[in-house]
Parts: structure tokens; sequence; C-alpha cells
């Protein structure tokens, strides 16, 4: 009889947290984006935000929270209640964090993994008074002229420097780094000639691009991007083992019941299944993400590692 009772008390004890999870959400949303408004992250929360309203229920807010590579907005987001009403927006720029950064915080097992948003590659662009057409002539343009050209970031090991600096040590040239609070104002900055260069996100580069604010050289995938074919890659323009993507995926903290977190994990893949959602990141050079939180776990372990051994190389620090 005492074994019963137990038992009958601990499905009491559990009832209410089945209740809770199912009742989720009970109000509005948060998606915290760790830079600042008009770059790829800020992009995909955005259009992610306004397909999560109507399947939950609740107002999905967004909050742009710059700063320090993006650790401000990260950590506010993983030091939130684990109650799956703060999701934090994180960027390939995540996995870099360990390495530049004393972080207050342990990216692996302070959070809870979701699922990868979408992925794309960036766009290598150069605004058009710099006298380059092709890869090939900003290698030699920098080769010939070292020093001269500089380039903007979304902040020191963003994706956005990562990508070209990795770029810089394959075709052997040395530009100036400039780094910004993300990558709406690096790209202003940009266009209006202050800075020369910048490997931008698709979504938030492309535009300027097609509206010759902004002349685009290359994409940094292995293959051209289905919104403009007539970009090359990279490697087809003459560094052949050049590959970088830039990457948006949702985590919430450690400890967020795993219902909520499956929850969050099927509404956004079913989002990423619609047709016209699908055309819509095609267009503006994205591709949809998908797959398990134990999949985007182990994927930012691969990419810290992977990483660290680039920043050792080109001895990159947070100043």
């Amino acid at each position: 009889m005492k074994k019963i009772t137990a038992f009958v008390s601990a499905l009491l004890a559990g009832a209410p947290l089945v209740a809770g999870a199912q009742a989720y959400p009970a109000k509005p949303v948060r998606i915290i984006v760790p830079f600042a408004a008009g770059g790829g992250a800020d992009y995909i929360s955005r259009l992610m935000g306004q397909r999560l309203t109507e399947p939950l229920g609740q107002q999905i807010v967004i909050e742009n929270r710059p700063g320090a590579g993006g650790t401000v907005g990260t950590e506010l987001g993983v030091k939130s209640p684990p109650d799956g009403y703060t999701l934090t927006m994180i960027s390939s720029s995540y996995p870099v964090l360990p390495s530049l950064y004393k972080l207050s915080f342990d990216p692996i097992n302070d959070i809870a993994p979701i699922i990868l948003v979408a992925k794309t590659p960036f766009i290598v662009t150069v605004h058009p008074s710099l006298p380059v057409k092709t890869v090939k002539e900003l290698i030699a343009f920098a080769k010939a002229r070292p020093g001269e050209i500089n380039f903007a970031s979304a902040g020191t090991g963003s994706g956005v420097h990562l990508a070209t600096e990795l770029f810089m040590y394959q075709a052997g040239i040395k530009m100036n780094h400039v780094p910004y609070k993300g990558t709406g104002p690096a790209l202003t900055d940009t266009m209006a000639g202050q800075i020369t260069l910048i490997f931008g996100s698709v979504a938030a580069t492309l535009p300027h691009v097609k509206s010759k604010r902004l002349r685009g050289l290359a994409v940094t995938s292995a293959q051209r991007i289905t919104a403009e074919p007539s970009i090359p890659t990279v490697a087809e323009s003459g560094l052949p083992n050049y590959e970088v993507l830039d990457w948006s995926s949702l985590i919430v903290p450690k400890g967020t019941p795993r219902p909520v977190v499956d929850r969050i994990n099927s509404e956004v893949r079913k989002v990423l299944a619609q047709i016209d959602f699908e055309t819509r990141l095609q267009q503006d050079g994205l591709a949809a993400g998908g797959g398990t939180p134990e999949q985007l776990l182990d994927m930012i372990r691969r990419e810290m590692e992977q990483w660290r051994k680039v920043i050792d190389a080109a001895g990159i620090k947070v100043n």
C-alpha cells in the first residue's frame, strides 16, 4: 500500500510540470539577437518570429543586444530563467567566443540547443571605387598595395571577421581589420566608402549588391546561390579549398524543460518546411536548417575546435 501511495504522489507531483509544458507559451516570447539590427541573425530572427506568432499563439519580441562580439546578448540569454520565454539566436560566431573571450558562462554546458534555423554563405563585397571585379584581381591588388584595403566585420571574432582571416591566410595577403558592433553598421560604412571591403551575410548584403551600391565578387559557399547565380564562388575564383558558411540557431538556458525545447523545435521545423518560407529563404540566398537539438550541439562542438585552430594560426586577440 505504501508503494502505491508513493507512486500516486509522484504522479501528482509531476502533473503541474506536464500541464505547464502543454500550456507553453502563456505569455510573449522574446528572441535575443546579440548583434545590431540589420545583420543576418537579426533578419532571420524577425522572419522566423513572424511565422512563429500564430502557431505559438503569442507575440514574438525581437530584442537586439549587441556588444563584445556577441557575448553581451548571449550572456543575457544564457543567464535568463530557463522557462522557454527567452530564446537566443546565436550565429556562426558563437563557437569562436571561448577562444577569444573570458566568458562568464559555459558555451556547451550552460545551454540547451534547440535547432539550426538557417545557413548561408557570405558575399565578398567591395565598394565600387575599388578597381577590382574578381577575387583574383582583389588578391593581386592587395599584394601590390599592402595595407591599403580596410575590411569591416561585425566585431572581432565574428563570423565575418574569421571568414576574412581565413581568406587572407589562404590568399597570402594582409588587409586591415576594422571591427563594428554588427553587420548593419559595418555595411553602412562600406557603402559610404569609409571601408573598402566586407564579407557580408547574403540576406543583409545582396540587396545592396543588386542596387549597385556594393560590388559582389564571390560567395563563400561551395556552390553558387540561387538568389544570384551570376556571382561565382571563392573556390572557383582561385582559392579551391575555401568554404565558410554563416548560420543562425536558437538556444535556451540549460534547465529549460525538454517538452518546451521539443515544442519550439517542432514549430520551427514546420515553418522551415513551408514552401513559401523556403522560397523566401532561397531568394535571399539562405538555405533552411532543421535537425535535432543534439545535432546542433555536435555542430557547435566541431566548429569550436575548427576556429580555435584558425584563431591560433592568425594570432587573433580581442583588444
